[in-house]
């Protein structure tokens, strides 16, 4: 599948841009007008550094306000047009985009319209252009895909073609079941973006919300199977506009593009794979065209959910209080790692912590991983328990991930794993969770107690956030859960779920507010939460060995006897442990909370019967009190 990329999804310069493409594997780009514009450079010395980077020109774009305009506005456009269509020459391109009339549009008729594409494929005819008619979803008359593709049709003329875009398909609802009348040879260029569900004016949401496959909430395998349908095998093209991609570094995000797209094929090719079975019950869309798909799919390794976690890794220089406060939540010490003094190993039941004294060392490798993790007490990595570990990094690979460097003696176990966006460690070994070869590298602390790691929350940076959803979407098979708002004394904390299926593996994201990102206290804290199936012992255990509890004040506790009607003796021993609760229709969730070692706290969670959240109410309460003991108070 050939790849391309709009240089407006990228910050920097229009070199830079290119450079950025060009190093991340894309196979061309999309020239947006205002960046040749404003650039320094001919466009013969634009054309030339794209042949040089290995990048093809895909698409000038864009072309406004031209259709539906009285006699003399027209032929002032055709002047205007022409003027592109000599510019593109210069650059050797051949496709450019003319989105329907948005502003100069007086004239509702058809004919009229039809006419007009005809006129200006006559002048295209001269230059070898071939003009991709797309339906802007703001557009004045013309909003639709498959209103444009009835206008496309009537002009019958080979230099007037369609272009289909994601955003403003989807963000209309369109019935898509009319892409399959489109021959894919009438389907001049393809534009992919996904978006977050939000309720909003469209234009608003176009210009500032896009955001790359994967990382929304559209079903895009879907749409590019309807589209692969129609045997179009033109280039699959990014056209995001956001406000965060424009500020964040260039090569990073045109990285975090080609993933998206090569994500989206994978999941494509497994569809279409499906369609063109014929004992398939599928009944999916793209199943009447799957035999004229022309696009060259390519598949990923596949990988299942994660089995579970296998450790959590914290690095910290402040050794004593981390093993101290690990002590008191109830884990055993494990041992020193045979080769490998700076590293240990703790266990609670399946729960396992690696702790690395000194940051920026990953627990089984000898030199420093060089991943931005800061000083201080920090969440350095995770490590999964999957199916298959040489699937998994193979996946990840070729979805752009770097690997990790790392040192093992040739008697130790081979472990492999790559970076996340937000600097921290993702490792994958085999196995089902349960007393993986690797511990044996720290000694044999038998432990059967029913205790696991129930749930990891991450804190990511504003400019990864999205990358973070995508990274962990496509790398680990998790599921994104709707997203929720919750208040803290800093601003609001976006926080969205990632999930496996069966929920054995949960990964809450948070986005920090932006006054926490530059805080002197460690940064936006994250936690492990461990689940244990007696909340009291849990406590009483740690109380005995000298836990400090974040405390929660009695205006909560209030609160819970008026929202649930608990008996007393209940309410009175969550009181005096610091424990908070929470009900649903399933079932109950109690947890309590240690204090803040650098940016690291734990939570110590009891599920009962089917409870599936988080506690999600007691999230301000919590943030509330973290907040008080930053501030000193």
């Amino acid at each position: 599948m050939k790849t391309s990329i709009a240089t407006v999804c990228l910050s920097g310069t229009l070199e830079e841009k290119l450079q950025a493409a060009a190093t991340a594997g894309f196979d061309g780009v999309e020239i947006f007008e205002q960046d040749l514009i404003v650039s320094p450079n001919s466009p013969e010395a634009t054309a030339a550094l794209a042949a040089e980077l290995g990048l093809s020109l895909d698409l000038y774009q864009p072309f406004r306000d031209f259709e539906g305009v009285d006699d003399e506005q027209f032929a002032a456009n055709l002047t205007r047009a022409e003027a592109k269509f000599q510019l593109m020459s210069r650059m050797g391109m051949t496709t450019i985009l003319l989105c329907s009339n948005v502003a100069t549009a007086t004239i509702d008729n058809d004919e009229v319209v039809v006419d007009q594409l005809r006129r200006l494929g006559d002048l295209a005819e001269r230059y070898g252009i071939n003009v991709a008619y797309e339906a802007l979803a703001w557009g004045r008359f013309v909003s639709e895909y498959d209103r444009a593709w009835d206008l496309v049709k009537a002009a019958d003329h080979p230099r007037i073609g369609t272009c289909l875009d994601s955003f403003h398909i989807l963000s209309r609802g369109t019935d898509l079941s009319r892409i399959a009348e489109i021959p894919g040879e009438k389907i001049f260029f393809l534009q992919l973006a996904d978006a977050p569900a939000l309720s909003m004016d469209v234009l608003s949401w176009s210009r500032h919300h896009r955001v790359f496959p994967g990382e929304g909430s559209w079903d895009l395998t879907d749409f590019l199977a309807r589209v692969a349908g129609t045997g179009y095998s033109g280039p699959v093209s990014l056209e995001v506009f956001n406000d965060s991609f424009r500020q964040a570094d260039t090569q990073r995000t045109a990285v975090d593009g080609l993933r998206s797209l090569r994500w989206l094929e994978a999941a494509t090719a497994d569809q279409v794979s499906v369609d063109n079975d014929p004992g398939s019950a599928s009944g999916t869309s793209a199943a009447a065209g799957a035999g004229r798909v022309r696009l060259d799919l390519q598949r990923l390794p596949e990988v299942a959910e994660p089995r579970g976690v296998d450790y959590v890794e914290l690095g910290t220089d402040d050794l004593g209080a981390l093993t101290r406060q690990i002590h008191q939540l109830g884990f055993r010490f494990v041992g020193f790692h045979r080769t490998k003094p700076h590293v240990q190993l703790w266990r609670r039941g399946q729960a396992r912590i690696v702790v690395t004294e000194s940051a920026g060392v990953d627990p089984v490798e000898s030199e420093p991983s060089g991943a931005p993790t800061g000083s201080g007490t920090h969440l350095h990595g995770i490590g999964f328990a999957v199916a298959d570990a040489d699937a998994a990094i193979n996946r990840a690979i070729l979805l752009q991930a770097t690997e990790v460097p790392r040192d093992q003696a040739h008697d130790e176990e081979i472990l492999r794993g790559v970076f996340a966006p937000d600097g921290s460690e993702v490792f994958f070994g085999n196995g089902t969770g349960i007393d993986p070869t690797w511990t044996e590298e720290f000694g044999n602390v038998p432990d059967d107690r029913r205790s696991a790691i129930d749930h990891v929350n991450l804190a990511q940076p504003a400019h990864h956030y999205d990358e973070a959803v995508l990274f962990y979407t496509s790398l680990l098979a998790l599921h994104a859960q709707v997203s929720n708002d919750v208040p803290s004394p800093s601003g609001l904390v976006r926080s969205q779920v990632m999930a496996s299926s069966d929920g054995t593996i949960r990964m809450p994201l948070n986005l920090a507010p932006r006054s926490a990102e530059t805080s002197t206290t460690g940064g936006y804290p994250e936690h492990v939460a461990l689940a244990c199936d007696d909340i009291f012992t849990a406590a009483e255990t740690a109380v005995s060995r000298g836990l400090d509890f974040l405390p929660v004040p009695e205006n909560y506790y209030e609160d819970l006897e008026a929202r649930f009607d608990l008996a007393p003796d209940l309410l009175e021993r969550l009181r005096a442990n610091n424990i908070l609760y929470d009900r649903d229709g399933s079932g109950e969730f109690l947890h309590f909370y240690t204090s803040t070692i650098g940016s690291v706290f734990f939570e110590m969670v009891e599920r009962r019967n089917d409870y599936q959240g988080y506690g999600a109410p007691n999230a301000p309460v919590r943030l509330a009190a973290q907040h008080r003991r930053n501030a000193g108070r």
